[in-house]
């Protein structure tokens, strides 16, 4: 994104009210608050009922919630209403694309809210870095993920595979797909979705690479590592033809040809563990991720910021909701009907998240591999290098171009990019 698709927004001096005086205070008039979010569904009905229970204990203070799309929707949106003055008070952010607009002064510092909050001491680690770029806090988690792999047990009885079959290792994966279809291909039935960009940064961490390091901020997209994986990836559909075109040139086709029963793994979010779960009943199940090379996950999902054009008497019932979202209580409901995985400490102790944890299977992979989950960079480049990834994966995995050359010029253009946004 260049300079001149933001226009830079000066960073407020001051904090408000609440910051000064702890996240409890309440707001003194009536005041509402615009929220962008991409949360549809069953994803949306939870949200609605978190915010349901916020307006309920706090009179006075309107959620204005309003489904913008996607992450990416979001931000093309963002970048749109920024110039135009119709910027919203509070907005979803996906983890790796906030520096940007953090970067540019357009959202709020958050540090002396976090700071005077004692949800802070609540949070799990990662939660509380995921938000902060350059030392300074900029979004407070809401849902939370890592990828996880997808299966439909039913599929896998009928092409001859147990349960239990081995889904570690690239090869795993592509023996697995390939009795698939081969076995119910002539039904319409493919081994496994092509793999989504979230999916994607998961198998090449698995691979023991990255695309951008995430502490030193090195663009390892031409590592040799990264190159192995885009090529497993790729071959997935274009070679072995295990995977449908249909989920690379729309992502969500394959994700939705799993949940219909046409695809027989996927790897995906386990913020997808709701509808799977809705769709496929008992066949839906989840294992960790694949441990190619290392085992290693990325951290994904977003957390909500707020915008520094926003009043300060806004900007403070914005945090008031979104210390509520991310408390106990909340997260164990966000939780327990969408899967995203707790961000509080505290949750598991509540009783919905009790009864999730006990009565529906596969919920707390996620959970499980925060043992070796990463968090990913942030600085502005990676909102660029994402946009621009999509074409070039396609590229790939039709068979069209051959991955280390696209990734070899990929990287140098991304290195490029780099350094004219740090001008």
């Amino acid at each position: 994104m260049g300079d001149k698709m933001i226009a830079k927004v000066g960073k407020m001096s001051g904090v408000g009210l609440l910051a000064l005086l702890g996240a409890t205070t309440l707001v003194s008039a009536d005041v509402t608050v615009e929220f962008w979010h991409s949360f549809g569904g069953g994803s949306g009905e939870a949200l609605a009922q978190i915010i349901e229970n916020f307006e309920a204990e706090n009179d006075g203070i309107t959620i204005d919630a309003q489904e913008i799309g996607n992450y990416n929707d979001i931000v093309t949106k963002l970048q749109a209403a920024i110039p135009a003055q119709r910027a919203p008070d509070a907005v979803i952010m996906e983890v790796t694309r906030y520096g940007l607009f953090a970067d540019r002064g357009v959202l709020m510092d958050l540090t002396p809210y976090v700071d005077a909050d004692p949800l802070k001491d609540d949070l799990f680690d990662f939660a509380r870095e995921v938000g902060v770029y350059e030392d300074k806090n900029y979004i407070v988690p809401f849902n939370s993920s890592t990828p996880v792999l997808y299966f439909n047990k039913a599929i896998f009885e009928r092409a001859g595979l147990s349960e239990d079959t081995p889904l570690n290792t690239y090869d795993d994966l592509l023996a697995a797909a390939q009795q698939i279809t081969d076995t119910l291909g002539d039904e319409g039935i493919t081994g496994i979705a092509a793999p989504g960009q979230f999916a994607r940064w998961g198998l090449i961490m698995g691979n023991d690479s990255d695309l951008i390091d995430s502490v030193s901020g090195e663009i390892l997209l031409d590592a040799p590592n990264t190159i192995e994986a885009y090529e497993f990836m790729a071959s997935l559909v274009h070679e072995h033809e295990v995977a449908s075109p249909d989920g690379v040139t729309q992502e969500n086709n394959g994700r939705d040809a799993f949940l219909a029963g046409r695809v027989g793994m996927m790897i995906n979010s386990t913020g997808n563990y709701g509808r799977a779960a809705s769709s496929l009943g008992d066949d839906a199940v989840v294992v960790p991720m694949p441990c190619n090379k290392v085992c290693a996950v990325p951290i994904g999902g977003a957390g909500i910021g707020i915008l520094s054009t926003s009043d300060s008497e806004v900007q403070d019932a914005a945090y008031q909701f979104i210390s509520f979202a991310a408390s106990a209580e909340s997260n164990a409901l966000w939780f327990s009907e969408t899967g995203y995985m707790p961000i509080n400490q505290q949750t598991a102790q509540q009783p919905l998240a009790i009864e999730a944890l006990a009565e529906k299977p596969g919920i707390d992979v996620a959970i499980n591999q925060l043992d070796f989950a990463r968090g990913r960079p942030r600085p502005p480049v990676v909102t660029w290098m994402r946009a621009s990834e999509y074409d070039l994966w396609q590229a790939m995995a039709l068979g069209q171009r051959d991955p280390s050359e696209v990734l070899t010029e990929f990287a140098e253009s991304t290195r490029a990019e780099a350094e004219r946004l740090e001008r």
